[in-house]
């Protein structure tokens, strides 16, 4: 397909719009069409005291064209009229309309709340309406969310930061995860040399954090699957963890359990004995079919013998993954998954929408979902927000991934006062992520302010051990960036 652009430079925003509907397509962004068929025109044109935004979109042997006038100035409205005559082309063509409109932003509970702040909730609820083309419905959920992130984010203070640690391995590789973690069975040879390097990372990146007289917030342990790896080595980490790092203002300490297979009572023991307040345990689905389709080796019942057990050695904060869109899961199925879920009880859900990306085997494999299953994971979104609030369980965060199945959400729903706290945090970029491990982050917030820097980790385990001192000289860039600032008031 061939995108061309005149008379402004929104590429960015016109390429992501035309994802919404085909997002696994090739878009080359010409100067100059060269074919007839499959091409995108979006044109500005300056009047006589107005804008004219001109859409035409050929594809598949269709035609579509869509105006909008503009009589304000300003770049955004511009870059939103054109967005909303491509949109409007395209779902005249493909016949789907996407709940969310034009909006593809990350946060669009943030986007809400800046907007609300000026004009109030109702007003911004008709302007995402209006000028996003988003529904009703979306926009209610951002103000819901936008509450309950505000909660948290209110928590942070100029010296706050979140530590993440990640553990990238994994028992086997599910066929949507676009994450770099490697099967548990391929990397034992380098897990010691790993977590004896991580230890380090955590030793040298605790001792920036004192001297910056940084306060932790919150403390996630993520891959991967940290339960993959053994007891033992489980306890080192996590004592690595909270030797290094002041826990006297931590607010909660994650370790995601992930994978039900992983689980055992000495390992749940383990992360329970070093402090941990809250766990997750991620089946994505309960239906036995899907799970072996999607490459996940348990079973819906080992996933409620591993929360039983959870249960048993004390965790009384447990969230659970489910995923909308699944390969081969229908609506019916779905709605059986949550019922199996509700019945656990568990303090949280969060309810993914699959987001199908390029390293995943779902892309390699070339089986990709197409655009009318974007309706069925709609159906499933709208189940789980209506089941989930009828039983306690409220949405209070947010967030939206690229070349998602139906251009939908992701949505944590929790009870009240069990909320996931650094999923807030990172998501909002609310204060300073410090990350320590193979693909890790850390992102450097501006104290009192918007500056965002970010340092970033080597990908892979063999990558992290070869050239680990090249990841400590770059973490010496965390002082660098503070020094920039003021004291702390």
């Amino acid at each position: 397909m061939q995108l061309l652009n005149i008379g402004h430079n929104f590429n960015y925003e016109t390429e992501k719009v035309i994802r919404i509907f085909f997002p696994y397509e090739k878009i080359s962004i010409v100067s100059e069409l060269t074919q007839d068929d499959d091409t995108v025109v979006c044109e500005l044109k300056k009047c006589d005291g107005y804008i004219k935004a001109e859409v035409c979109v050929k594809l598949s042997r269709k035609e579509a064209q869509n105006s909008e006038q503009i009589y304000s100035h300003d770049l955004k409205s511009s870059e939103l009229a054109v967005a909303r005559c491509l949109y409007t082309c395209l779902s005249e063509i493909t016949g789907y309309k996407s709940s969310w409109g034009i909006l593809t932003g990350i946060r669009p509970a943030k986007l809400f709340s800046n907007i609300a702040d000026s004009i109030g909730n109702n007003e911004a609820i008709s302007l995402f309406e209006s000028d996003y083309l988003c529904s009703r419905e979306k926009a209610e959920l951002c103000l819901k969310c936008a509450a309950g992130e505000k909660q948290i984010t209110d928590l942070s203070t100029k010296e706050s930061f979140s530590l993440y640690v990640s553990v990238p391995f994994c028992p086997s590789r599910c066929s949507y995860c676009s994450f770099v973690s490697h099967s548990i069975e391929n990397a034992k040879a380098i897990i010691p040399d790993y977590l004896k390097l991580l230890k380090e990372e955590l030793k040298i990146t605790g001792q920036i954090a004192k001297k910056l007289n940084l306060r932790l917030e919150t403390v996630y342990v993520g891959g991967g699957t940290p339960t993959s790896i053994t007891a033992a080595e489980l306890k080192d980490l996590l004592s690595a963890i909270k030797e290094n790092f002041d826990f006297s203002t931590v607010r909660e300490f994650t370790v995601e359990a992930g994978r039900p297979d992983t689980i055992d009572r000495l390992k749940l023991e383990t992360i329970k004995s070093a402090g941990a307040t809250r766990i997750s345990i991620n089946p994505q689905t309960m239906n036995d079919s899907v799970l072996s389709a999607i490459g996940r080796r348990h079973t819906s019942d080992q996933m409620k013998e591993a929360f039983y057990l959870a249960r048993e050695v004390g965790f009384d904060n447990i969230n659970t993954d489910l995923i909308a869109g699944l390969n081969t899961d229908t609506f019916d199925s779905f709605k059986d998954s949550l019922f199996e879920i509700l019945k656990l009880d568990p303090e949280s859900v969060t309810v993914h929408s699959l987001s199908v990306k390029r390293a995943a085997d779902i892309t390699r494999n070339g089986d990709l979902p197409h655009l009318s299953s974007g309706a069925e994971a709609q159906k499933m979104a709208n189940y789980a927000l209506k089941t989930l609030e009828e039983n306690g369980l409220l949405p209070y965060y947010m967030y939206r991934q690229s070349k998602t199945v139906g251009n939908l959400e992701n949505v944590g729903y929790s009870k009240k006062g069990f909320e996931g706290l650094y999923n807030v945090f990172i998501m909002d970029e609310t204060h300073t992520i410090l990350a320590c491990g193979a693909s890790a982050v850390s992102k450097l917030k501006e104290p009192g302010g918007n500056n965002i820097e970010r340092i970033f980790n080597f990908k892979y385990p063999y990558e992290y051990i070869n050239r680990f001192d090249e990841i400590i000289s770059r973490k010496r860039g965390i002082e660098a960036y503070y020094d920039k600032y003021l004291e702390f008031d």
